[in-house]
């Protein structure tokens, strides 16, 4: 889901390389950071953490676009709704090696699945508020996952298909009842999932942002620029999208699992949209804002990493860029063009884009490094194919693609690439463009905000030949990350949140997938093999061109402290304590 911005084209739209200056500083962030050291913390010793209160200043290009959570799919709404809303699990807030992947949140503990996976049984916890003062029960829980289907969230089919009565659900969504798949007694205060078919990630959809618990009175349909009553320490106060979003406490919240849901320490929280990554990044140098959703943008590196690397926080993500070839219209519905554009790829300027390779490296796959299954393969590198895969991506193969071009008799035809306007995306748009020119295709980029742009490509209406765009795993898992992306499930046309924006659906892969999830259920090890295999699979079809993987460089002020990286790689906001 994660979107990251910041990139700067030299003249003509030639890369603009780092400098060994702006490498050496980087690397030693990286090198504190390897040694333990919170470097986006570090006072003296001796310093005292400030107490609670005050305003934390945050800062972002522009907004994530609509506040409800069960709609919203970008990293920036996503990461300030976290403090805002809860789901029944949750993923926990202090992660580390011996972290469990999810934790009881809104109910009182962790089910057991019953009857080989297919049933859940959960009790909710009692005396939890939403923000209007409105006591939570059983029935704002099946409400809630009704109303998944009702607003079409983007999770819907990939995360949620398994339960009882879901297919009538995304058939019919205005008229979902989840009839035999959400019980609930309202005495007991027990909620009980049944499910068609296991799903080994059913715990890790639980707590998920999507499956986020609203009044059963919350209409549905996204709710857009205003944001429903939530369960978390802060709420929403004031959203203009084209200027600030204010959150202030929650009057009603009293923590009841720090782990899962903790108080914060701010007493306000405002985000103000508009300031360019540069500004942002000469205001919070200034101490005029205390964090900036950006990436620190790549002539500024040098500078941070030189004087400013106690206020940096450098952290791997599961997040990649990739192009989405939709592989229903030309000339992306010929393999054979697919695969050219694979091994055109400059993969090494992509990296050079983001920072060169202490803070990116190539990515020739659709598993990224550090994904459970991940297995390092590359189809599309000079002497590699899809049959004898290399270890490693090495350079491009512009011979072999030009043949492949020739051979799917495509050259010639316009490929229009549709990519966000922020950022280091130009940089990564007309890289691809000056790719598939030199292949022999007729390649133009249009660009728009990127709140725009995300929605836009996913929608079939649109008829988008290749969509620039970035994915941050929800959740470290092979199938969330694989299935969602290239599962026949994960295709809605007509509709702006139809995640598999390639429209890729085969069936073969799609049963290898199905094979790769139930053996999670008795045997993780063959599983983890299984969705290597798929990872292998999928890259053979060519849905799309993994591009590269990053690290996140973000720069606070001075007078921040606490800085705690959650397991989804996200800072925990909530959890910053200012001077």
């Amino acid at each position: 889901m994660g979107k990251e911005y910041g990139s700067r084209l030299g003249a003509h739209g030639r890369i603009r390389r780092v400098g060994k200056t702006t490498l050496c500083a980087i690397m030693s962030i990286m090198l504190l950071a390897s040694n333990g050291v919170d470097v986006a913390s570090a006072a003296p010793a001796s310093a005292p953490l400030p107490h609670s209160g005050g305003t934390l200043r945050l800062t972002a290009q522009s907004s994530g676009g609509t506040l409800d959570p069960q709609v919203a799919y970008m990293s920036l709404t996503r990461q300030i709704e976290t403090p805002v809303y809860d789901t029944l699990l949750a993923y926990p807030k202090f992660s580390g090696p011996g972290a469990l992947p999810v934790i009881a949140n809104l109910v009182e503990q962790v089910p057991t699945p019953e009857e080989g996976g297919l049933t859940y049984r959960l009790t909710l916890r009692k005396g939890i508020r939403f923000s209007n003062g409105q006591a939570l029960g059983v029935e704002d829980v099946a409400a809630s996952f009704r109303r998944v289907f009702k607003v079409g969230s983007p999770t819907a089919g990939p995360y949620y298909s398994h339960i009882v009565g879901a297919d009538a659900c995304l058939k019919d969504p205005a008229h979902c009842t989840l009839t035999g798949g959400v019980e609930t007694d309202a005495t007991t205060r027990s909620v009980v999932f049944h499910l068609s078919t296991p799903d080994p990630d059913f715990l890790e959809h639980l707590a998920w942002g999507h499956a986020a618990i609203l009044p059963a009175s919350t209409p549905a349909h996204d709710m857009g620029n205003s944001a429903p009553p939530g369960t978390g320490p802060y709420r929403i106060t004031a959203y203009d999208p084209t200027q600030y979003l204010e959150m202030e406490r929650n009057p009603y919240f009293q923590e009841w699992a720090h782990e899962a849901q903790p108080a914060g320490y701010p007493d306000h929280i405002r985000l103000t949209f508009g300031l360019e990554p540069e500004s942002e990044v000469t205001a919070i140098e200034n101490n005029q804002y205390d964090w900036m959703y950006e990436d620190v943008p790549l002539d500024r590196l040098g500078e941070v990493g030189s004087h400013y690397a106690a206020q940096v926080q450098l952290y791997t993500l599961l997040l990649y860029y990739y192009a989405a070839l939709n592989t229903t219209l030309p000339p992306f519905n010929s393999l054979k063009a697919r695969q050219a554009l694979n091994y055109a790829v400059n993969r090494h300027a992509m990296v050079i884009y983001h920072g060169g390779p202490a803070v990116a490296v190539p990515l020739c796959q659709l598993l990224p490094e550090g994904a459970p299954a991940h297995q390092s393969s590359c189809a599309y590198t000079k002497g590699a194919s899809p049959e004898h895969p290399a270890a490693r991506w090495q350079a491009p193969d512009l011979e072999t693609a030009r043949r492949l071009v020739r051979e799917s008799g495509t050259a010639g035809q316009k490929v229009t690439i549709v990519a966000p306007l922020d950022g280091r995306y130009g940089s990564m748009a007309m890289e691809l463009r000056s790719t598939l020119a030199a292949i022999g295709y007729d390649a133009v980029v249009r660009s728009m905000t990127q709140t725009v742009q995300f929605p836009y490509v996913q929608n079939s209406d649109n008829h988008v030949q290749v969509a620039l765009t970035g994915w941050q795993a929800d959740y470290p898992s092979a199938g969330g990350i694989l299935h969602t992306l290239y599962s026949c499930e994960s295709i809605h046309p007509h509709s702006d949140n139809s995640l598999n924006m390639s429209a890729f659906c085969d069936p073969a892969i799609e049963d290898q997938m199905q094979h790769a999830a139930a053996l999670a259920l008795t045997d993780k090890p063959a599983s983890a093999q299984a969705w290597a295999a798929v990872d292998r699979a999928l890259m053979a079809q060519a849905p799309a061109v993994p591009l590269v993987q990053i690290k996140r460089v973000t720069l606070l002020s001075k007078r921040a402290r606490n800085v705690i990286v959650t397991l989804n790689d996200e800072i925990l906001l909530s959890q910053l304590q200012i001077q």
